[in-house]
């Protein structure tokens, strides 16, 4: 049994709307070994290690579902069981996750798909890998895979190792509950790095906290609470109850401030924190020494103060408010006159609250070099049976994380107690702070029985509020969010996903563009880059979960626009649990073949993800019936149907039903895209008037402009900005590059396009046969060798017939093919349908098939070029000189400025430079460079 192969997808994908991992598990040899052939050593021995197991309802739907599974019949199989292994093994570090999916894999015998949900990356992929171990050392010996199990392994101590290794990697449990109050309020997280540094909300409505520092949280306050001495004047100058303090740096030093104070006193570090380096209580000078040499561990200077009776209280302020008073306990044991005291730790540890590091309630006792030091001044050790009744602490500080346990007071503090803690924060300057307050009784005023204030800390705990060991659970994170985001407040931005097979890239910057125009500060995901209010920022194919998540993280940022492909859902799923607004554009056949998707209904189903995740709209091509499908799939409030042909039935119907819908309508002056909401008709722009569809002959422009005007509509732009948008965005290489770019400054026009499959380029080929032509129509054409046979051959079908001449090439990237088999294909293809053999020109490498071309070309030729390396061609096509053509003369500025190119600005010419080198294929931009031209 082993993994073969695995993935962890972040958000939406073909198994979950949530973060799962899949795995792909190869049983071999124990497809014939399920569960109940296995016995009773085996599941007995599984649910000794494991006893949550029992709590799986599995099918059945209710406790000890799973084992039954296990024991009834045959049993089930083993990629089942590792299934609920991982998931469980996540509850047991703490984790809530519960879904889980296993599927056998046609055509593969004993291969499983096994999917199961996961809270945090790293701890998911180990609880896989761990379940993998515990499942085969149970096997019997003669069933076990060599190398999964070490020798000498042990289960207690992997499960206690992962259990601490999760723990390392989760969010702790100030940041969890945190996140789990902006999760009820609606509020958008995630985490920018492997500890406590997350973002709430989107864009420029982002707030951020680290552990509970907000933010907000000025430094200088969280200053001044690191430094005690500091902390100690500013309090007592306004009258608050804080002890005396001296600030050492040597043990002599220390004796003496013990001496002048008055003993008892107390050490600890000048800017520790957590309770590390504080010893209470001494009484001697010896104990001073060692006090100090504790303290100075975690800090060069120490300060020794006047020692305080009472109980340890931490006082929680937020916002200028109290929130939750606790009463801090050592760790300890109590005796009983029968057990020893590490009986006793045993016994106290069995609390099924206790856990390891901050995974229960509790954590765990341990009998250690301080709780040595603890017995040693209490006179007792280990061994020692305390009489009943007798309470031997194991700590001097009361922090949970070292064992001890909190009781909530916030009901019986007393109000003078309350108004304290909020002057004593305020005094710092937090927004969010904690007071470790000494009092022999909280309910009683500190101006009655004394008392005093020890410590202010600028990132208090909540885990002792939010599960104290006694009283009343504190609801303090909401506190905290409703600060950072007040009600009515935003906290998202709008997002709107776009994909599809053609058409996605100019359909998400046409959206983006309209944005841009109405006042919005876009942020734009594409094949070719992230871009900012207009400005690329990354290069590469940012189509993913990881630049979609880049947008999100962008302060600038007020509205997205994610270009969603087909590689990035399949890879990890989308980036986003939800978005506003979700379109698709068609699904026709490209990148058939690969990771496991055949047919266009597969693909459909991938690409339907958008849609099925869309809150408020789905936006639907009417005219696909793949894409037309999807309706039933989506839960948006409302469907949009976009169709070119004003006719459609079920448009029709859909319309009369006061549905959302957008149709290209014939009129006098041309045609007219048209919205319908509600019963209203809503005439938008003539296609004409749009400069990215040549005036309107380039439908396939026109259909994505009907996408982007039906998803800003449904974002609710007014209509003007829609108008203005769409009047303002054309396909110039700078502004879509490799989108239909057209250069009319040669005697013949050039026609420059990146489509890559068979239906992108049919539709650019039926664009050359609608434009006016005075003389021959010449193709440049390739297919990416990574393609199936058939698929390439299809481009071939798409042109044939429509060209004077057709030049076929590959792309620079083979891709598992010879050097001229993809121009070979495609030329005997189009011999097989007729193209004379003086048609055909076959030239592999792409420079030097575009240059033949651009030399073919005459005056009042159309010249259709589909390039791969974007940037290379297309400045090849506009420096080339054609031959027996003088270059166009230029007035010189009166400034003697340099003159760009013809047919390039110079602002094209700073885009082009930019990006000098780059290679585009069908994914998008790499970032690898070529050799200079």
């Amino acid at each position: 049994m082993r993994i073969l192969d695995r993935s962890v997808y972040v958000g939406p994908s073909l198994y979950a709307h949530f973060p799962v991992i899949r795995l792909e598990l190869d049983l071999g040899e124990l497809e014939h070994w399920p569960s109940a052939r296995l016995g009773a050593p085996f599941i007995d021995g599984l649910v000794a290690a494991l006893p949550g197991l029992a709590e799986h309802g599995c099918s059945y739907r209710e406790p000890g579902g799973f084992i039954r599974r296990l024991r009834e019949g045959e049993g089930t199989w083993l990629g089942h069981v590792l299934e609920h292994v991982a998931i469980e093994l996540q509850n047991v570090a703490g984790e809530e996750v519960t879904f889980g999916k296993t599927r056998s894999i046609d055509g593969r015998p004993g291969v499983y798909s096994v999917v199961y949900e996961y809270a945090q990356r790293e701890e998911g992929i180990e609880a896989g890998e761990l379940a993998l171990r515990l499942l085969c050392s149970l096997l019997p010996r003669e069933l076990q895979p060599d190398d999964t199990v070490s020798e000498g392994w042990d289960w207690p101590t992997a499960r206690d190792e992962f259990i601490r290794y999760a723990q390392r990697r989760a969010l702790g449990p100030s940041t969890a509950s945190l996140v789990k109050a902006a999760e009820s309020r609606g509020i958008p997280w995630f985490r920018l790095n492997d500890q406590s540094l997350v973002q709430f909300g989107h864009g420029r409505y982002q707030q951020r906290i680290q552990a509970t520092v907000t933010g907000k949280t000025p430094h200088i306050a969280v200053e001044l609470a690191s430094d005690k001495e500091e902390t100690n004047k500013i309090l007592a100058s306004l009258g608050l109850p804080v002890p005396r303090q001296i600030l050492v740096q040597s043990e002599s030093s220390a004796v003496r401030a013990a001496e002048r104070i008055g003993y008892p006193v107390v050490t600890k570090p000048y800017n520790g924190n957590h309770g590390r380096g504080i010893s209470i209580r001494l009484t001697t000078a010896d104990e001073v020494r060692d006090g100090f040499a504790k303290a100075r561990e975690h800090s060069r200077s120490v300060i020794v103060e006047t020692y305080l009776e009472g109980d340890d209280h931490r006082l929680l302020v937020v916002n200028g408010e109290l929130v939750a008073a606790t009463r801090r306990t050592p760790g300890h044991v109590v005796g009983d006159g029968r057990h020893s005291i590490a009986e006793l730790v045993e016994i106290v540890n069995q609390d099924p609250r206790r856990g390891v590091g901050h995974e229960k309630v509790l954590t765990r006792l341990v009998l250690d070099a301080q709780a040595e030091m603890m017995m040693a001044r209490a006179g007792v050790t280990a061994d020692s049976v305390p009489a009943e009744g007798q309470v031997v602490y194991l700590r001097s500080t009361a922090n949970l994380s070292t064992g001890g346990t909190a009781t909530d007071v916030t009901d019986i503090i007393h109000p003078d107690n309350r108004d304290m803690a909020v002057r004593a924060i305020r005094a710092i300057g937090l927004d969010v702070g904690g007071v470790d307050f000494l009092s022999t009784n909280i309910a009683e005023s500190y101006k009655a029985i004394g008392g005093g204030i020890c410590e202010v800390n600028a990132a208090p705990g909540f885990r002792m509020h939010v599960a104290p060991s006694e009283g009343t659970p504190r609801d303090v994170a909401g506190p905290v969010i409703d600060m950072l985001f007040p009600p009515g407040a935003p906290a998202r931005v709008p997002i709107a996903a776009v994909t599809g097979t053609n058409g996605k890239t100019t359909t998400a910057r046409m959206l983006a563009h309209i944005a841009k125009m109405a006042g919005y500060t876009p942020g734009l995901t594409t094949t070719d880059g992230v871009y900012i209010d207009g400005q690329r920022t990354v290069e590469g194919d940012m189509t993913g979960p990881v630049s979609a998540r880049m947008v999100l993280a962008d302060p600038q940022i007020d509205f997205a626009v994610l270009e969603t492909a087909r590689g990035g859902l399949l890879r990890a799923g989308m980036g986003v649990p939800e978005v506003d607004v979700g379109a698709v554009l068609n699904v026709q056949s490209d990148h058939l073949g690969m990771k496991g998707i055949d047919t266009l209904e597969q693909l459909a189903e991938v690409k339907r993800i958008v849609v099925e995740v869309a809150k408020d709209c789905a936006v639907l091509n009417a005219d696909d019936p793949n894409v037309l499908k999807m309706s039933g799939y989506t839960d948006a409030r409302t469907i949009c149907y976009v169709t070119l042909n004003p006719s459609h039935g079920l448009v029709r119907e859909h319309i009369r039903a006061g549905g959302r819908a957008c149709a290209l309508e014939a009129g006098v002056n041309g045609q007219m895209i048209t919205l319908y909401d509600k019963g209203s008709h809503i005439p938008l722009l003539w296609t004409h008037l749009i400069p990215a569809t040549l005036e309107g002959r380039a439908l396939h422009n026109v259909q994505n402009a009907m996408f982007a005007a039906s998803m800003a509509y449904s974002m609710g732009f007014k209509l003007d900005a829609i108008r203005q948008g769409l009047r303002t965005f054309d396909t110039t290489f700078f502004q879509a590059p490799g989108r239909m770019n057209v250069f009319d400054e040669h005697p013949f026009k050039v026609l420059f396009d990146y489509g890559h499959n068979a239906h992108a380029v049919k539709v650019m080929a039926d664009l050359a046969q609608r434009l006016d032509v005075a003389g021959r129509r010449i193709v440049v054409m390739a297919g990416p060798g990574d393609r199936r046979d058939a698929d390439i051959l299809a481009i071939a079908d798409a042109v044939a017939g429509g060209f004077d001449h057709y030049f076929c090439r590959r792309d620079d990237a083979l891709r598992g093919r010879a050097p001229d088999e993809v121009p070979k294909m495609l030329a005997a293809r189009l011999r097989e349908l007729g193209v004379p053999e003086h048609a055909i020109t076959l030239i592999p490498d792409e420079q030097e098939c575009i240059d033949a071309a651009l030399r073919m070309g005459r005056a009042g030729d159309l010249l259709l070029v589909f390039a791969d390396a974007l940037t290379r061609s297309w400045k090849q096509v506009i420096k080339f000189k054609p031959e027996g053509v003088a270059p166009k003369a230029a007035a010189r500025p009166a400034n003697d400025a340099p003159v760009s190119l013809p047919g390039e600005s110079a602002s094209d010419e700073r885009f082009l430079a930019s990006l000098e080198g780059v290679v585009i294929d069908e994914r998008g931009v790499h970032l690898s460079r070529e050799a200079s031209d």
